[in-house]
């Protein structure tokens, strides 16, 4: 099987599933105040600071949750008093963690429409509160969110940025961005599932402008949230944060790979609505093939040797038309008709050149020539 669904989670680490072993078998709370309890909890420090390091905080800047989904959630209903505002094509746990938000339009390249933002921002009953994704999972397509956020704070209010795709696979700090809050999640990273972060601006923590609490108990995370902490999975986050810090280079070198492949794609008449010319991740790319539902070639796909997906994972294994590409003005027979294909280092363009062959089967075009490892 190759696998090219890096976007959904990323292979877990070996190093990193080492780790989680290790802090498992040692076991200890990291509450108590015990020697294996105070081992445990220096495992927990250590993976925070390895956290902060990737985006360029302090430590105490980052709160440790168990998922993307969490620590997006708490961004959002963290501030009941601001009027809150979400992109068109957000992750659905951003989505559903405020149903009533007011969303933001994007243009036709996957680019949060500014026009409509400065409007929605003067328009705003109470102090904003904006969430745009940094990538976006299914098309690799990057915000401006420094330019986004400039917008936020100059109407006195805060952004949120999701940056669970963009981590590792592109350069950013948390000021380069201009952000007032930031997800991340271990697994994206080639950790394992149960950890994640809500990464908070200089000006927000430490102070009464943090985030109100979403769980609240035995006050681990300094009271910001509560329950015991998941060690394992955090020791697998803070080894596969440092990882992935290292890996960006490799991971940008990745462009040429996927911009070959969708030449490839291209002469055989497929379809490609990510490449809009906006940036994007260097490591993915989404192939369009109308009449042939997205679930149907996915399958096929499978059987064939190669796991793909169509649009966000997070939808208990259903294959939906994609609202990203609905939102970007694309017709449901595109929407619904899409794979994403992700990858990291290791692909080869051998495995791509594959995968094309594969595609091309499916949609019965001629076989295609063999990918350059330098396009």
């Amino acid at each position: 099987m190759i696998y090219l669904d890096y976007n959904a989670t990323a292979p877990t680490r070996p190093e990193a599933l080492a780790a989680m072993v290790a802090a498992i078998e040692a076991g200890g709370n990291p509450s108590s105040v015990h020697s294996p309890g105070r081992a445990a909890r220096r495992r927990v420090e250590d993976a925070r600071r390895a956290v902060a390091d990737l985006v360029g905080v302090d430590a105490n800047q980052v709160i440790f949750t168990a998922t993307g989904t969490e620590a997006n959630n708490m961004a959002l209903l963290g501030y009941p008093d601001h009027a809150r505002f979400v992109s068109a094509i957000e992750h659905d746990a951003v989505k559903q963690a405020a149903p009533d938000a007011t969303v933001l339009p994007v243009l036709a390249d996957g680019t949060l429409d500014l026009a409509a933002l400065e409007v929605a921002l003067e328009t705003a009953a109470a102090p904003p509160l904006v969430s745009v994704m940094l990538a976006n999972s299914e098309t690799g397509i990057l915000q401006p969110i420094a330019e986004i956020a400039a917008r936020v704070h100059a109407k006195g209010g805060l952004l949120h940025c999701d940056a669970v795709q963009a981590a590792g696979r592109v350069p950013f700090t948390l000021d380069s961005l201009g952000a007032d809050l930031l997800t991340l999640s271990g697994h994206k990273l080639g950790g394992v599932p149960g950890a994640a972060a809500l990464i908070l601006g200089a000006t927000l923590a430490g102070t009464p402008r943090e985030p109100l609490p979403l769980l609240r108990g035995g006050g681990q995370e300094r009271g910001r949230r509560a329950g015991t902490e998941n060690v394992g999975a955090l020791a697998a986050f803070g080894v596969a944060a440092r990882a992935a810090k290292a890996e960006i280079p490799a991971m940008q070198a990745l462009a040429p790979l996927r911009d070959a492949a969708e030449a490839d794609l291209q002469t055989a008449g497929a379809l490609l609505p990510a490449a809009t010319g906006a940036p994007r991740l260097p490591n993915c790319f989404s192939v369009a093939l109308p009449g042939k539902p997205a679930e149907t070639q996915v399958i096929a796909l499978d059987l064939a040797g190669f796991a793909v997906s169509a649009g966000s994972a997070c939808s208990s294994g259903k294959v939906k038309r994609s609202a990203v590409l609905s939102a970007m003005g694309y017709p449901d027979a595109i929407a619904g008709s899409t794979l994403r294909v992700s990858f990291g280092p290791s692909m080869t363009a051998e495995q791509l050149t594959q995968f094309c062959a594969a595609w091309r089967r499916l949609a019965g075009t001629p076989a295609n020539a063999h990918i350059s490892s330098v396009a």
